[in-house]
């Protein structure tokens, strides 16, 4: 059977926010299948921030997108055709291989990963238990280290990533303190997630705020966002302090990320510098089964819960992109195909 497969090619590198004309919209169809090949229809792209990053022509913790070639980015779907001792038509599965609506590939890819039979939404496996879930859960436990009597400041803390790092605190026992953007965020974080608090870096009074619900310092602040923001808990620090460094997302749109003002250019400013490094959740692939598990556990106890923000038609990933980078969606932003 012919499959035509759309993809999104990269076109150009950005300046500031990506416009249309980043990308290309290509059409191919896919070739007839070798042995040990499958062929995946896509059901959900996921849009994620780091993808601006690699979108530069920079040095980064990982080699830039090329032009011409399908934009990065993971996805999930049901493999529809086979050629594999592995896979059987039927079984769904995450892939690393950019965005495009159907997928050829070898049984051999090492980013697949075979989505368990579960209760838990497909989309899901892109989100709270798939690549964000996991830097959650790895981020705070491996890097922040956190302790029942710690207290935990979370930045973008309605998104992917922030949102699981403070649940995954509380159920710790920390005090969690989160940061968002806007009044329908916060609420969602400390009504529905359970934070302790969560406070609008939008408003005049955020760093009043953050001081006074933070009046004997933070153990861990974890980094998304850099900015402004990492300078209101920079002074809020104490000791011995640890700080993982998921991203600041918040410098993604410099022509130059390396160039900008990071949060190492911050922490490593403060007198008592706190223990804080970058990190990729790559670092403990061979450990994911482990977070998959633990964090699936919790949704089905209803210890953890999530959003997603699912934008429907290929055709609107670039757009996607957008929102993540300006914060208009909520929680994890999903495009379904």
């Amino acid at each position: 059977m012919k499959y035509s497969n759309k993809k999104f090619l990269l076109n150009k590198r950005p300046s500031g926010m990506p416009s249309d004309d980043c990308w290309k919209l290509d059409v191919e169809e896919l070739s007839s299948l070798q042995n040990n090949e499958i062929i995946i229809k896509v059901k959900y792209l996921s849009i994620d921030p780091y993808m601006r990053g690699r979108m530069n022509d920079s040095m980064s913790y990982a080699a830039p997108a090329k032009i011409g070639y399908p934009m990065t980015g993971e996805t999930v779907g049901e493999v529809i055709e086979s050629k594999s001792n592995l896979y059987d038509v039927g079984d769904n599965l995450c892939i690393h291989q950019g965005w495009q609506t159907y997928i050829k590939a070898k049984d051999t890819d090492p980013s697949i990963y075979k989505v368990p039979e579960s209760n838990i939404p497909l989309s899901s496996y892109l989100g709270v238990v798939g690549m964000p879930g996991r830097t959650a859960y790895f981020g705070l436990n491996r890097v922040g280290k956190p302790e029942e009597t710690d207290t935990v400041i979370v930045s973008a803390a309605s998104g992917a990533v922030g949102s699981v790092v403070g649940q995954l605190a509380k159920i710790i026992g920390c005090k969690v303190i989160g940061i968002a953007g806007g009044f329908e965020k916060c609420s969602y974080v400390e009504n529905e997630l359970k934070f302790d608090y969560c406070l609008d870096y939008k408003s005049d009074n955020f760093t009043k705020n953050l001081n006074e619900v933070c009046s004997e310092g933070a153990d861990i602040y974890f980094e998304n966002v850099g900015g402004d923001v990492t300078k209101a808990v920079a002074p809020l620090l104490n000791k011995n302090a640890r700080v993982p460094i998921c991203g600041f997302i918040s410098q993604y749109n410099k022509s130059n990320v390396l160039e900008a003002e990071t949060p190492f250019n911050i922490l490593g400013a403060l007198k008592d510098k706190p223990e804080h490094r970058f990190f990729v959740v790559t670092e403990w692939m061979h450990e994911w089964e482990e977070a998959t598990l633990a964090i699936s556990k919790y949704i089905e106890s209803g210890k953890i819960k999530y959003k997603e923000t699912i934008t429907k038609g290929f055709e609107n990933a670039p757009q996607g992109l957008r929102d993540v980078l300006t914060g208009k969606n909520f929680g994890k932003q999903l495009i379904e195909i």
